[in-house]
Parts: structure tokens; sequence; C-alpha cells
């Protein structure tokens, strides 16, 4: 991935497999959200190709989502004064299949996929450890809570591979723990999680697999024992403290 003359991303590589979570680490700058940018369909790579399950997928979020692949945002991006459910109707919405006549006139397929949805809804925010009433609107919830219904958002749409951006930045020790267990729940229901963090320590506890990407390219990839005892990783980004 190139912006004019600088180079992005180079030759990069990263396979998710089913049923795992894979990490993704390096310093600030190194290329992260850009390539989840990339593999989203925020931004069209200037080389390569992003495939999912052999399929190639076109640079389009509105695709990408369709095809089974969700994200989060490094800063979080709700609509905040909208409620929690409605926040998460709008990732359930990917998936309602109604023609434009029912929706006008509220027919009985479109009262039933709305019903089916408001209840999906409501099991996402229960799923992730917030009220199903879901009543609060978004901008009144405390900073964790937020991280929290962003994930319920990006559930809703029934991904295959959910990819979440730096979710446990802001959150102290408790926070991080539940958030840990919640991202094991989400790989139990058969999702590929890939993490993007800052917090090491974190990755390696959570991951079953790291890559490090340094100035744009991988430099290392592994399982977590093995990337944090890499001395390349070490000198380049973890430091020997």
């Amino acid at each position: 991935m190139a912006f004019g003359g600088l180079v992005a991303l180079d030759d990069v590589t990263l396979t998710v497999p089913d049923r795992r979570i894979v990490g993704l680490i390096g310093p600030n700058g190194a290329g992260k959200t850009t390539l989840f940018n990339c593999l989203t369909g925020l931004y069209a790579p200037t080389g390569g190709r992003v495939l999912l399950d052999g399929r190639p997928l076109a640079a389009d979020p509105a695709e990408a989502m369709g095809n089974g692949v969700s994200r989060t945002f490094q800063n979080i991006r709700l609509f905040p004064g909208m409620s929690a459910l409605d926040n998460v109707l709008v990732g359930r919405h990917t998936r309602i299949r109604q023609g434009l006549l029912s929706a006008l006139l509220h027919g009985p397929g479109f009262r039933r996929s709305e019903a089916a949805a408001i209840e999906r809804a409501r099991t996402e925010l229960a799923f992730v450890g917030l009220r199903p009433e879901g009543g609060t609107p978004a901008r009144s919830l405390p900073y964790g809570d937020q991280r929290r219904l962003e994930i319920a958002r990006a559930l809703a749409g029934d991904p295959a591979v959910l990819m979440l951006d730096e979710p446990t930045a802001g959150m102290n020790g408790q926070e991080t723990t539940a958030m840990r267990t919640l991202i094991g729940a989400i790989r139990d229901r058969g999702i590929a999680v890939v993490v993007i963090e800052h917090d090491t320590k974190f990755i390696f506890s959570l991951c079953d697999h790291v890559h490090v990407l340094v100035r744009g390219r991988m430099l290392a990839d592994g399982p977590p024992g093995t990337v944090r005892a890499d001395p390349r990783v070490i000198e380049a980004y973890l430091g020997t403290t």
C-alpha cells in the first residue's frame, strides 16, 4: 500500500485461520491500522490481493462486511445520540434482505425482519455484557462499555472474521481482563479474530499466533512464545525490559 511516494505496507502477508485469535503488534507508524483498512475495504491496495475463503474481496467496506469481515476502530466510532440498541441494529441491518416496497409499507415480512433484528441485537448486547434493553444513549455509556458496544455492533453482522483495533486502549486492569475473556468467547463462537494492541502482555496471553509489523514489513510471526523470544522483535519493538 503506497500513498504517493510513501510505501506504508510492503510485501505483507497475513493468514487468519478459522477459530483462531491472531495478534498484530508493532511500533507506532508500523502500518497496522493501514493493513486493517486494506483488509476491510477502506483502502484499495496498490498491489496484492485480499482473499476470504479463497475469494477475492473488492475494496468496498459494504462488500467486506457483507462477505463476513467486521471491525472496530482505534478511536470509537459509534452514533452517540442513538441508543445502544439502535447502534447494534445498524450492524444487523446489513443482513436484512427486504425489498423497497415492503420497507416503505412496513408489511408483515418487514415487521418480522425488524423483530428478529431487535432480538438479535439484544442477544449481542447481553453477550458483550451490556443491558439487553439497550435504551441508554451511546454517549452516556462509560468508556469501557462503549468499546463493548462497538464489538456488539460488529458481531451483529455475522462476521467470519472480526478485526479489533486496540480494543483495550484506555481500559483499566479489570476491564482489560474482561475484554480478554470476551475475545475468547467470540473465538469460541467459531469466529476468527485479529487484534491490534500495544499491550504486549495482553497479546501474548490471548493469541494463538502473533505477527510483528515494523516499518510496513512483517518482521516475524509465530506462536506467542517464539515471537516474544525473537532477538529481532526484542531489538525492534519489545526492548530488553
